[in-house]
């Protein structure tokens, strides 16, 4: 097999990346370890940034976001038993919308297959050479290939096979909480998602569709989800998301799960001709909703110096590909973490640390300078395009 371009990993980032390098009329081939049920399936992240959306509709594939998607104009920071909204579209002009990132690989799985290009799934024994470039594999037949190409772009997440083949700098840390995060078939209970700082720990409210509600409690990082049945969830929710005026619907629960929280950043993300993108090369907190949005951030700028490279021999955007992407990752990264800090109860906070916080939110709700440096890194950052 011989392609320009090897992808491997079939989440939004490679297969947004294989379609943005067709539409520049690059050749690429897929190939996810994954079956595609499984792919279609995993339900991670749920908030677009307004850049997000805006490349996904220049990209031809937003055709059912639109129509699905839930447009949503601000946000609540819920302290002090009440609601303090961040009106991000007053303030900024733009707007974030919820759709699953299911959803978007759904669109462009279907976009893929329908332009009868390459997408191989349940692939095995994946092996990368960055320098040759080459990929070898076990297709789902259970027959061994070799994939030759110009590049290989690393777009199968943190476990992934790429990572491990940079030579980088890793920087991580670790947060000292966890996520308890449920989807239920219940109507949301409020119209915007609601981060709810609470003595007990962190809460947030949010929601798939207008059926489905995620939400989110904070938990130990040694928590065990089989000590919580449903029953302690949906009566810590309520303690936690407690307001005035606020009734907080219920329903069953169609999967919980407990996330650990990190960051992590890879410098350089790049090897010879290897490029990593997305959660490959970077890890951030979900508490800014910034996770799927910076792989499709990484494989804008990748897509734009591939096409250069193909179309006019240029290497120069290539060569700048991981500086490009790091001065977002680490914006964004900051933005997560401090969105992190303010809104969790770390175990070994005391009461000074407590005021701290309260203080902090205290002013993002009050002043509207404060309040629009949030939504300007909620709702996006323009997408770096060159000349």
């Amino acid at each position: 097999m011989r392609t320009q371009v090897a992808i491997v990993g079939a989440g939004p980032a490679g297969l947004m990346l294989a379609h943005l390098l067709k539409l520049g009329g690059v050749d690429s081939v897929v190939i996810e370890r994954r079956g595609r049920d499984h792919v279609e399936r995993r339900v991670r992240a749920g908030v677009l940034e307004h850049p997000t959306v805006e490349l996904l509709r220049e990209a031809g594939v937003a055709d059912r976001l639109d129509r699905e998607g839930m447009p949503h104009h601000g946000i609540s920071l819920r302290f002090d038993g009440a609601d303090h909204r961040i009106a991000l579209t007053d303030l900024t002009g733009k707007s974030i919308t919820v759709y699953g990132q299911q959803e978007v690989v759904k669109d462009l799985i279907a976009a893929r297959v329908g332009a009868g290009e390459p997408l191989l799934f349940d692939v095995s024994d994946v092996v990368v050479d960055a320098a040759a470039p080459l990929v070898t594999f076990t297709d789902a037949d259970g027959t061994p290939q070799r994939l030759e190409c110009d590049f290989v772009a690393g777009c199968d997440g943190s476990h992934g096979v790429c990572a491990g083949r940079v030579e980088a700098t890793v920087h991580a840390h670790d947060y000292p909480f966890a996520w308890l995060g449920v989807l239920a078939k219940a109507p949301p209970s409020h119209s915007e998602l609601i981060y709810a700082y609470h003595d007990r720990g962190f809460a947030l409210h949010s929601m798939r569709t207008p059926e489905i509600t995620r939400l989110y409690l904070q938990v130990a990082p040694d928590e065990r989800i089989e000590d919580w049945p449903d029953a302690r969830i949906w009566d810590e929710l309520g303690r936690r998301l407690a307001a005035d005026g606020f009734t907080l619907a219920t329903g069953p629960i169609l999967e919980k799960g407990i996330t650990t929280m990190r960051s992590v950043v890879t410098e350089p993300m790049r090897q010879d001709r290897l490029f990593l993108a997305g959660d490959a090369a970077h890890i951030v907190p979900p508490t800014g909703a910034k996770g799927m949005n910076l792989a499709i951030a990484d494989v804008w700028v990748l897509a734009e110096a591939l096409g250069a490279y193909f179309r006019e021999g240029r290497t120069d955007l290539l060569d700048a590909y991981s500086d490009t992407c790091l001065r977002r990752v680490w914006r964004a990264e900051h933005f997560s973490w401090w969105m992190t800090s303010m809104l969790h109860r770390a175990p070994d906070a005391d009461e000074f640390q407590r005021r701290l916080q309260l203080a902090q939110l205290r002013y993002v709700a009050t002043s509207e300078a404060a309040a629009t440096s949030l939504a300007e890194n909620y709702v996006g950052l323009p997408l770096q395009r060159h000349g």
